[in-house]
């Protein structure tokens, strides 16, 4: 995916300007795709050479607001349905899960609690994205209504979130049992000391909110 491919979806929804994107970009898809204002200036002004969007507004301090052409609509069309996507991803975080062998219990533990912390306020973001979206639609949109798609992806990422803090709680228990059973493994250096401490996680993962009816 580009972020032209981005940028003309969210225009196929209303007129926008540079601004109005940007807060988009940092609210309403975070989770799927980030891009920052000296991203999109430089984008909108490409594809407003290529014939995808046109300004249809001024506004004050240089403001403009840019509109989906016909030619935009098509191509971002024959995006969503003739092109697959990248599902190639890397992820620095989870790479280190695989080596954390090499450290102290204690340093494996803390790294995991920061994971945790890490995806349970991004689950209380996305949680309190939805309950705006159920409260402007309360289930009343037709389904190819922008917003009723806006919350069926924040879901997506509810449910990623929510499974990825259960997993950083259950990394963190099965550091604890270990150390408490006194099972660690060598670690190459590592003099051999007393068992650290470990409180167990605070559960923290809220179920699922009931479908609305």
């Amino acid at each position: 995916m580009s972020l032209r491919n981005a940028v003309l979806g969210l225009l196929a929804e209303r007129p926008m300007s540079g601004y109005d994107l940007t807060r988009h970009f940092d609210e309403s898809v975070a989770g799927a795709w980030s891009a920052s204002h000296s991203q999109i200036y430089p984008e909108l002004a490409r594809l407003q050479e290529e014939g995808l969007i046109r300004k249809t507004a001024d506004g004050p301090r240089g403001r403009k607001v840019y509109s989906l052409t016909e030619e935009g609509l098509a191509e971002v069309r024959q995006w969503l349905v003739a092109t697959e996507p990248d599902r190639n991803s890397r992820s620095e975080a989870y790479m280190r899960v695989f080596f954390l062998w090499l450290v102290e219990p204690t340093d494996a533990y803390e790294y995991l609690r920061r994971q945790a912390e890490f995806h349970e306020a991004n689950l209380a973001h996305l949680e309190a994205q939805a309950a705006d979206l159920d409260e402007e639609d309360s289930g009343e949109a037709p389904l190819w209504a922008p917003a009723r798609w806006s919350r069926i992806t924040v879901e997506a990422g509810i449910r990623h979130e929510r499974t990825l803090l259960e997993w950083a709680l259950w990394a963190m228990e099965e550091v604890r049992h270990e150390v408490a059973r006194g099972r660690r493994g060598a670690v190459r250096g590592a003099a051999t000391v007393e068992p650290p401490h470990l409180a167990p996680p605070e559960v923290r993962v809220r179920r699922p909110r009931r479908n609305r009816a």
